[in-house]
């Protein structure tokens, strides 16, 4: 009977070096992969404002982050248009949100489609392409899919359509999924990228300024 249990102690104390040890393996591993929803992924792109866009935009300032393209029937100008509402109604307290539009349709959409489309529907939104395969290698580094579905040119893009709140350390910090109640996806952005965020050097030199005035 002793001889029994002494087994039994055996077994346990086996498997339980087995888990200590299974556990050390998988803890080792997730320290080791890259920072979650911070891709490393090199791109080179243009924006509509004129400025060259590599994968260190998105660093320095929280993002709105939209992969879509012009020919969108529905989901992507609503996705815009509700992205300036909110912007709108965030007022000063998103003055330091950047709002990216990264076309999926870079064979349609260059800078001359892409500068009067985010135009129309906000001066805060800005529009990046490029090449399609400079413009691939950013929608792999945020895991985002599209795929081109219909021949000739009348074709259409498959593609995610949730918006990606990229916080200033570059780090994907949640999502917006289409359809979003106004409300929520405000509270979102306010609670996710927002709250305790340290203001950018323009906020700073601002209330420098408004405090030397009064």
């Amino acid at each position: 009977m002793a001889s029994g249990n002494a087994n039994r102690l055996l077994a346990f104390g086996g498997a339980g070096t087995l888990i200590a040890v299974l556990l050390g393996l998988i803890g080792w591993m997730v320290l080791n992969q890259p920072a979650r929803g911070a891709p490393d992924q090199a791109f080179s792109l243009s924006d509509t404002r004129g400025g060259t866009v590599d994968q260190s935009v998105l660093k320095g300032r929280p993002s709105l982050l939209y992969f879509g393209y012009t020919n969108c029937p529905e989901v992507c100008p609503t996705t815009l248009i509700e992205m300036a509402d909110w912007l709108n109604a965030l007022g000063t307290d998103g003055r330091d949100l950047q709002a990216l539009f990264f076309t999926v349709d870079p064979e349609r959409d260059t800078l001359d489609v892409l500068r009067p489309y985010v135009a129309s529907i906000s001066d805060r939104i800005v529009g990046v392409t490029g090449s399609p395969a400079e413009m691939e290698k950013a929608s792999k580094a945020w895991l985002v899919y599209s795929r081109k579905t219909g021949e000739g040119e009348d074709y259409h893009m498959r593609h995610s359509t949730s918006l990606l709140m990229i916080g200033a350390n570059g780090r994907l910090q949640g999502m917006i999924p289409y359809g979003t109640p106004r409300e929520e996806a405000i509270a979102k952005i306010r609670n996710t990228l927002l709250r305790g965020a340290p203001p950018a050097p323009s906020a700073a030199r601002d209330d420098a300024s408004r405090e030397r005035a009064g």
